[in-house]
């Protein structure tokens, strides 16, 4: 569809005719002597006439083409433009985190895999967060890791695949044997900083306690809720063991709880399984939508055109009616013949 961007600019297609009726005619008083016998004088004194200064006068041509050239000019000033179908675009609402534990205790091969065979609790986890990613088509998702220290696997992105092949390349102990949960908690709110999404979650999953972190964990939560942080926690292992291998889930119920979130027990890859699902529910994938259409500009085709026809017209004055003109008029000034 075509249409002008400042239609109003038409109002001043009518300015020439306003000038050429209100306005007085330009002109210039000169002094002269006439003089009725220019010729005899001429002649009397031997002396030829010269051709004399050219008055430019108008043409049909000019008069038809310059208010045409000054419509296309107005015209191309409005600015023409063509809408394209419009183009709808997904844009992500939500930035969703998941800090997966790396530290030492997570090669314990307590899990059954569907063929019953047992699995190191990473590779459980991976297995179900794979499925999870797969399943958040448009979030903006991010992964950190976290062990003695906490970083991010993959930045806060749409790119899914990548975010999938950064997943399976995690190994227990790559960011140390130990467990910083407020470290990780603290990455999170670093990844979000900068964020224009008003919904940001973070997943944290864990199978020991607060070991390592320079950042206690509860102060870690008080600074993810002050950034609009909901966090849920779920806990795998043993919360009977000791020391490192302790989960500790009154610790992560506490993390939840001063976030918003909720805190749930894995004990098997099923639970593990049911209880992404439940996220998955309790978090839908939202999205915004915004429809645009696109303008493609078009004021150089009139101005073009206007260009065109003031070139030709010149063109044709100079290589046609200028010569045809001097021819007539050096006719008209040439001397008769005298007789005998």
């Amino acid at each position: 569809m075509l249409q002008l961007e400042y239609p109003w600019l038409l109002v001043v297609l009518p300015l020439p005719l306003l000038v050429w009726w209100l306005l007085p005619p330009y002109g210039e008083r000169t002094r002269a002597v006439r003089v009725p016998f220019f010729d005899e004088l001429a002649e009397a004194t031997g002396q030829k006439p010269a051709r004399g200064a050219v008055v430019l006068r108008g043409n049909w041509l000019r008069r038809v083409l310059a208010p045409l050239c000054w419509a296309l000019v107005v015209l191309a000033l409005a600015g023409p433009q063509r809408l394209e179908p419009p183009v709808e675009r997904t844009e992500a609402a939500r930035d969703l985190l998941l800090a997966i534990d790396l530290s030492g205790s997570m090669a314990t091969p307590d899990f059954l895999d569907p063929q019953g065979q047992c699995i190191s609790r990473l590779d459980a986890v991976k297995g179900v967060v794979d499925d999870f990613i797969g399943r958040r088509a448009t979030d903006r998702i991010g992964l950190i890791v976290f062990g003695t220290n906490a970083f991010p696997q993959a930045p806060l992105t749409l790119d899914h695949v990548a975010v999938r092949e950064l997943l399976e390349e995690l190994r227990v102990g790559m960011a140390g044997e130990q467990t910083a949960i407020g470290d990780a908690i603290g990455v999170a709110v670093k990844m979000t900083a900068h964020s224009q999404q008003r919904e940001r979650v973070l997943i944290l999953l864990t199978d020991g306690n607060d070991t390592a972190g320079r950042i206690p964990a509860g102060t870690a939560a008080d600074i993810a809720k002050a950034n609009h942080i909901v966090i849920h926690t779920i806990g795998i292992g043993d919360p009977n063991a000791k020391g490192e291998n302790r989960v500790d889930l009154d610790a992560l119920e506490r993390i939840a709880a001063a976030t918003g979130g909720r805190s749930f027990r894995g004990e098997n890859r099923e639970q593990l399984a049911d209880i992404y699902a439940l996220l998955d529910r309790m978090t839908p994938s939202k999205v915004k939508h915004s429809v645009y259409r696109p303008k493609v500009k078009l004021y150089y085709l009139p101005l073009g055109a206007a260009l065109l026809l003031m070139v030709v017209y010149h063109l044709l004055m100079l290589g046609v009616f200028a010569p045809l003109t001097r021819k007539r008029v050096g006719a008209s000034v040439s001397p008769e013949p005298s007789e005998g």
